[in-house]
């Protein structure tokens, strides 16, 4: 009896897959005939299903794009980035949506290692990185073999350096694959969505108005109580926002 449970589980899961192969063949159709709206449902229709990729972030931002509609674009092109952060045609698209955004924000400069570092960590997305480890680690554990069982000293002395020289990738590594899962699942970046409104100083409609900040511009999250949002833009400026004004990326 479980064995049939679990063959027409594995069935289950054929017949999704294969439907799911379906929905992106058609959502590409439409792409390519210039079918631009439904290229967008079919899309939509395959996030729905939990085929959840970059590539389908990527192609759903440029049938926005293409459809006149640039903040949903930015919106699934960032998305798009999350997953797949050193793709340079997400970064090319992305960079050509923005430029359609009002607001033209100067971010805070980086330190030039900080910059190096977080450059390093985005050149594979998490799952990139997760091999690298569980690689480097294998190689590790054949290092320490050789080091414990042979005889011969120029092997135990090189077998020994470059052990430690793969085990500090493999936890540089790990920890890499970490941070870019954590970007993914519980990031506080989000994209302005309405047409303009102004960022106040509490939480609250008698706030002060600080400054306007228009569609498609990227924010980050910084706190939140009941339906206002603070948020900080790149060059270090904060205020508060209703939560309607803004999607999370």
């Amino acid at each position: 009896m479980k064995t049939s449970i679990h063959i027409l589980f594995i069935l289950l899961l054929s017949f999704s897959a294969v439907a799911q192969e379906g929905l992106l063949e058609k959502a590409n159709e439409h792409y390519t005939n210039q079918e631009y709206e439904e290229a967008i449902a079919a899309y939509q229709e395959v996030l729905n299903s939990n085929r959840e990729s970059a590539e389908v972030y990527y192609n759903l931002g440029n049938a926005y794009y293409k459809n006149g509609q640039i903040t949903p674009a930015i919106i699934n092109y960032e998305r798009a980035k999350l997953l797949a952060p050193n793709d340079e045609d997400i970064q090319f698209n992305l960079e050509l949506a923005n430029q359609h955004v009002i607001d033209a924000i100067d971010p805070l400069p980086k330190v030039f290692f900080v910059r190096w570092w977080n450059n390093l960590a985005n050149k594979f997305p998490a799952d990139g990185w997760a091999k690298i480890s569980v690689i480097s680690f294998i190689l590790f554990l054949v290092l320490a073999g050789l080091f414990f069982f042979t005889r011969t000293t120029a092997i135990k002395r090189l077998s020994f350096w470059v052990g430690i020289l793969i085990v500090a990738i493999s936890i540089f590594s790990f920890n890499f694959a970490a941070r870019q899962k954590k970007q993914m699942t519980s990031h506080n970046f989000a994209v302005i969505v309405q047409p303009s409104v102004a960022v106040k100083s509490s939480p609250a409609e008698s706030g002060t108005d600080l400054f306007l900040i228009h569609e498609g511009l990227k924010v980050e999250i910084k706190d939140s109580l009941g339906n206002w949002r603070q948020i900080r833009l790149a060059d270090g400026n904060q205020g508060w926002l209703p939560e309607n004004s803004l999607e999370k990326i």
